[in-house]
């Protein structure tokens, strides 16, 4: 039986990531989530999913494929630095090599705390330098590591500077400013992913997601925030800054296909883009929903509030090109998705 582990499993996208796995393979998914961030598995998974508790571990499922670990991930990667063992004399789980592994814990959150709180967000640097030890002594077969548009240099994201960006545009012999410390911690990470990569000849594969956004998203993002404010027709409609500053939005769902064949495809750490290829402002978004709810409502910019860079979209020819991917979910398909949930959660 194969195992893959999901670090930060209970997260938007890690837990996308447990039930795309468990329904496609028949493999064991270990996830491991301390819940500060990410919500427990019984609020995400299908309703009356069979679940028990047993030496520390939550099982799920009928085949109880799934096991969750309410811990820091620090403390599991910790215990199996000083014990390769560790899953077995802690919680009596036998488990030789991990064929994948999902590296998704962080302290994450949208701008305000990015903004708002930097130097929590610093301690993603500890999370990762213990992750990356650990892999490097364990060797799991596939690893993968999300680092984020946040990594690009803010210089080029600007109203009058504006371009799509290249995976070239991050060169570490020539840098630019990230996006404050959480672009910092996920250039870093891409870096030692390079080093696991030439040095201790880890299968690595990066991925840079720009606005990933999906129906199970917190609040705390943009999207289901303007989603909530359409279902209920505010009027007039919040938004922070002018409105005007750009994303690329991509369905976490096109972002996990991207990534899955990335890593059948990349090994060396190489760090590819996943998005649309298309800059949407957050006023033509406000658009997209408001014609789902069928008004169109006075915008209020909250122009005390952070937004971040003004324009920040991918440049996806290098993926096109050496994956032959492309999304298959278009902005109005996956919004209306989007929309379609708020309405039952709100209106």
């Amino acid at each position: 039986m194969a195992f893959h582990l999901i670090t930060g499993g209970c997260g938007f996208v890690g837990r996308n990531f447990v039930k795309r796995l468990y329904n496609t393979t028949n493999d064991t998914i270990i996830f491991i989530d301390d819940l500060s961030v990410g919500t427990h598995p019984s609020t995400w998974l299908p309703e009356n999913t069979p679940s028990r508790k047993a030496g520390g571990l939550e099982y799920f499922g009928d085949d109880e494929r799934m096991i969750f670990i309410h811990k820091d991930v620090r403390i599991i990667l910790e215990g199996l630095l000083q014990d390769p063992d560790y899953f077995n004399s802690t919680f009596g789980l036998e488990i030789g090599q991990f064929n994948d592994v999902f590296h998704f814990a962080a302290i994450v959150g949208g701008r305000a705390t990015i903004d708002g709180d930097p130097m929590k967000v610093a301690l993603d640097l500890a999370i990762d330098a213990t992750f990356f030890k650990w892999i490097c002594e364990h060797k799991p077969k596939r690893v993968l590591y999300p680092s984020s548009s946040a990594a690009y240099p803010t210089d080029l994201q600007t109203e009058s500077d504006a371009i799509a960006l290249s995976e070239s545009d991050i060169n570490f012999k020539k840098m630019g400013q990230p996006d404050m410390t959480y672009g910092w911690t996920k250039l870093t990470g891409e870096y030692l992913a390079s080093i696991a990569a030439e040095y201790y000849g880890i299968s690595v594969t990066c991925i840079r997601p720009f606005s990933g956004y999906g129906e199970d998203q917190d609040l705390s993002y943009p999207v289901p925030a303007i989603a909530r404010r359409a279902a209920l027709k505010e009027d007039p409609f919040e938004v922070w800054g002018s409105g005007k500053q750009g994303r690329d939005f991509v369905h976490i769902d096109d972002v996990i296909d991207c990534s899955l064949l990335a890593m059948d495809h990349i090994k060396d750490g190489t760090a590819i883009n996943i998005g649309s290829g298309r800059l949407t402002s957050f006023l033509d978004l406000i658009k997209v929903f408001g014609s789902f709810a069928g008004y169109e409502p006075t915008i209020k910019p909250l122009l005390d509030k952070p937004v971040g860079v003004h324009s920040r979209y991918a440049n996806m020819d290098f993926v096109t090109e050496k994956l032959g991917w492309k999304p298959k979910i278009s902005l109005e398909e996956g919004m209306r998705r989007v929309y379609d949930v708020a309405v039952e959660k709100y209106a």
